[in-house]
């Protein structure tokens, strides 16, 4: 593709970046037909072509209004269009500079911006965050029952493993998922220790700073990103082996720390080093050949695996977590157009409540059409807003080679 970027914006890093992915892409609209937005709405300016086309239009001078702001809005960042690239372009990372851009540009209505920065207050914080979900459990007989659904159930976390100094492998502790569903990481800590590993969370760290990233909050998401890669600093010195990320979005956020904090001087050779170290948990157990001292049985038992797009697209991680079921006696069922988001997407479901419902409804018709028992995924955005709408449980796909593991079919409380 053929740019005319203005030289204010080729003179400042995220210009000449936007600048070279812009003329990677060949115009093939491959990605229009991988993209959820595209298929729900059938508009050119609501898919990844249509969304390039526009943030080109910003960097050679036209001003966005705030229909370009809605368009950009309705991006999931799923990824998907990126998987289904010929030609290899970072969509995701453009479209982070464009909304910056537009931000810079068009003043969004008073609602919409306290919205926003409620988000990030609330959900980008452990502390906060529990003290919402404690809240709306207390009051959640009083509520209507669509929002009942949407309060996560109460499960069981069981015991962590004190430390006995072997292998040691560090943890996010994270902000939504150590308050909805703190099970996950005690269920990974059990796990590991079963093949002689060390599950540690560092004092200090919290939340990846994605929310805050991908609402275009760009200091409190770097805060974030600086206060975890200095409490892991300490234990990176004396050499973990990995740092496990539960969450895929999670993951491939910090994944792509040594990428966002290239140009700090202060913490690019540290935010490089991090993102080395980042592992899915799927990578830590997938090297493992033997899982019989997890004493899991599956039985059988009939899984739909929902694959996060932060894990299928963002983590190019395939088919890994399903492989690893059947080693482990579950049955994984096929799930029609797997590639398609559920919906999630970290803050769209509040941002952009009608598309998201809608792409819920058809991913659970998709993952209950071979009528599994229980439904697995790798995400806590996803977990959260599938269980909302359906009465199949759903879990962290750990939760199943848990080796405490209790049945998953709670109720809300």
């Amino acid at each position: 593709m053929q740019t005319e970027i203005l030289p204010e914006f080729l003179d400042t890093a995220d210009g000449r970046e936007a600048d070279a992915i812009l003329r990677n892409c060949v115009h093939c609209g491959f990605c229009t037909a991988t993209c959820p937005t595209y298929q729900l709405l059938g508009d050119e300016l609501d898919g990844p072509r249509g969304r390039i086309y526009q943030i080109k239009s910003v960097l050679e001078g036209e001003l966005p209004t705030r229909v370009t702001q809605l368009h950009l809005d309705r991006c999931l960042t799923c990824r998907s269009c990126e998987t289904t690239c010929p030609s290899g372009v970072r969509y995701a990372r453009l479209l982070d500079i464009g909304r910056h851009l537009v931000e810079e540009r068009v003043r969004r209505p008073l609602f919409e911006r306290w919205l926003r920065r409620v988000l990030v207050f609330a959900l980008s914080h452990a502390g906060r965050a529990r003290a919402l979900i404690g809240l709306a459990r207390l009051l959640s007989p009083l509520l209507p029952s669509a929002l009942r659904a949407k309060v996560p159930r109460s499960r069981p976390v069981g015991h962590w493993p004190r430390p006995r100094g072997r292998r040691r492998v560090l943890v996010l502790g994270g902000c939504v998922q150590a308050a909805a569903t703190p099970a996950t990481n005690a269920a990974a800590a059990r796990i590991l220790d079963r093949f002689g590993m060390d599950l540690v969370e560092p004092t200090g760290a919290g939340c990846c700073g994605a929310v805050a990233h991908h609402l275009d909050a760009r200091e409190d998401a770097m805060r974030a990103m600086k206060r975890n890669i200095d409490a892991w600093w300490p234990e990176i010195a004396s050499g973990c082996e990995a740092i496990l990320v539960n969450a895929s979005a999670c993951g491939a956020m910090v994944k792509d720390y040594g990428e966002l904090l290239a140009n700090d001087p202060s913490y690019a050779l540290k935010a490089a080093r991090v993102s080395a170290l980042a592992r899915d948990p799927v990578e830590l157990l997938a090297g493992i050949e033997d899982l019989s001292p997890l004493g899991v049985s599956g039985g059988g038992r009939r899984v739909a695996f929902h694959a996060p797009c932060s894990l299928q697209h963002g983590q190019r991680i395939r088919s890994v977590v399903e492989s690893i079921l059947v080693r482990c006696g579950f049955v994984p069922t096929q799930i029609p157009d797997a590639h398609l988001c559920c919906g999630s997407a970290g803050t769209y479901s509040i941002t952009q409540p009608g598309l998201s419902l809608r792409l819920r409804d058809d991913k659970l018709a998709a993952l209950v059409s071979g009528a599994p028992e229980v439904i697995a995924t790798a995400n806590i955005g996803c977990q959260l807003h599938l269980d909302a709408g359906t009465e199949i449980p759903v879990v962290h796909w750990l939760e199943l080679l848990d080796p405490d593991r209790v049945d998953p079919g709670h109720s809300r409380s």
